[in-house]
């Protein structure tokens, strides 16, 4: 136990002291309208480079990375099931099963999976 706390400590001094690092050494750059506008070789752009992106497109594309993250989660289980009781396995599967559904009925109830308004 206490070598389990010595190691979440030391990852979170570890983990603090490069925040702060990074923060101090990091320079800031002044929002600049020569610095934000694109490289195209010395003249002005064409058309906007900033083009609109679909948030739709993005909520499904969170969406997808957060249900193969669990479907990751969800393969392990099935090989602890032999080595832990019956009763702690089936609580800790249909609690994370029931977190997932919950998860989805509310994407579902804010209409983000609809692609057509």
């Amino acid at each position: 136990m206490f070598m389990i706390m010595m190691s979440i400590m030391l990852a979170l001094v570890i983990s603090l002291t490069l925040m702060i690092l990074c923060t101090i050494i990091a320079k800031k750059s002044i929002l600049d309208r020569e610095k934000m506008s694109p490289f195209e070789c010395g003249f002005d752009p064409k058309s906007s480079s900033r083009m609109p992106f679909s948030i739709q497109f993005f909520l499904i594309a969170v969406l997808f990375l957060i249900f193969d993250i669990e479907i990751v989660i969800i393969l392990p289980m099935i090989i602890t099931l032999s080595s832990s009781s019956l009763i702690t396995w089936m609580i800790t599967v249909t609690a994370f099963i029931m977190i997932l559904i919950g998860g989805l009925y509310h994407e579902w109830n804010n209409s983000a999976l609809e692609w057509a308004k």
